[in-house]
């Protein structure tokens, strides 16, 4: 199945966690699509950044349950659902590389 580059980078995620991989460990972390796989992340990413990539690591998260309360004609209607599942990769770069998505290069 093949992707857009558009489609499987969803955004970089800027915590500080992330800031401190990407300054002591050239680590950077972003949120991706849940039907990519670590070839097709590395191979966007190394397209649309110009960098070399030495490892792909990735974690998929289940959407949480989440209870929400209606208030309708004086009745309080409670339901349920849950959020959608996500995918998230860290990137590990050359030692020579350095990607700088706080100054907005994404």
């Amino acid at each position: 199945m093949q992707l857009e580059i558009s489609n499987i980078i969803v955004s970089p995620m800027l915590t500080e966690k992330s800031n401190l991989l990407g300054e002591k460990h050239n680590k950077y972390v972003f949120k991706v699509s849940p039907k990519a796989n670590k070839l097709q992340i590395k191979q966007a990413i190394e397209k649309r950044f110009d960098v070399r990539i030495t490892k792909v690591c990735t974690s998929v998260y289940k959407g949480k349950l989440k209870n929400t309360s209606v208030k309708s004609g004086g009745h309080v209607i409670r339901t349920s659902g849950h959020r959608d599942l996500w995918k998230k990769a860290i990137i590990t770069l050359h030692k020579d590389d350095k990607l700088n998505l706080v100054d907005g290069e994404f």
